[in-house]
């Protein structure tokens, strides 16, 4: 069911837990700002999410509340796990829902990256 992106942060889902090593992840990336992990249900050939270490319920909280050097550490962790999947070239695509409208169903903020194929086109429909 998705999420209202304005509620607070419920530090018992599913990121959070696996940010304190209550639920195992297949991490492929870890720094002070964010760590990434494969998606356990992959919509495409290579599917990561990339979430930030702090309590974010989604973009628009984490643009509002996070100070600049979280903000810059995690839009480089991004960066860097696209690289070092060997996504830029042919290209990728980054997605992060947010609210009930974006279809968000995890009250974390977090950051899909999807590659390995052609992806279509954006919206269906």
């Amino acid at each position: 069911m998705p999420i209202d992106a304005t509620q607070p942060y419920d530090d018992q889902n599913i990121f959070a837990k696996i940010l304190r090593g209550e639920i195992p992840s297949n991490r492929v990336y870890d720094d002070d700002f964010a760590i990434a992990f494969h998606d356990i249900n992959p919509q495409a050939p290579t599917h990561l999410l990339v979430i930030p270490k702090g309590a974010y319920v989604s973009w628009d909280d984490f643009s509002a509340r996070a100070g600049d050097a979280e903000i810059a550490g995690f839009i480089r962790a991004v960066g860097t796990v696209a690289r070092a999947a060997g996504l830029v070239e042919p290209g990728y695509r980054l997605l992060a829902n947010i609210g009930q409208h974006g279809h968000q169903e995890v009250p974390h903020l977090h950051v899909h990256v999807f590659g390995g194929r052609p992806l279509g086109p954006m919206l269906a429909g």
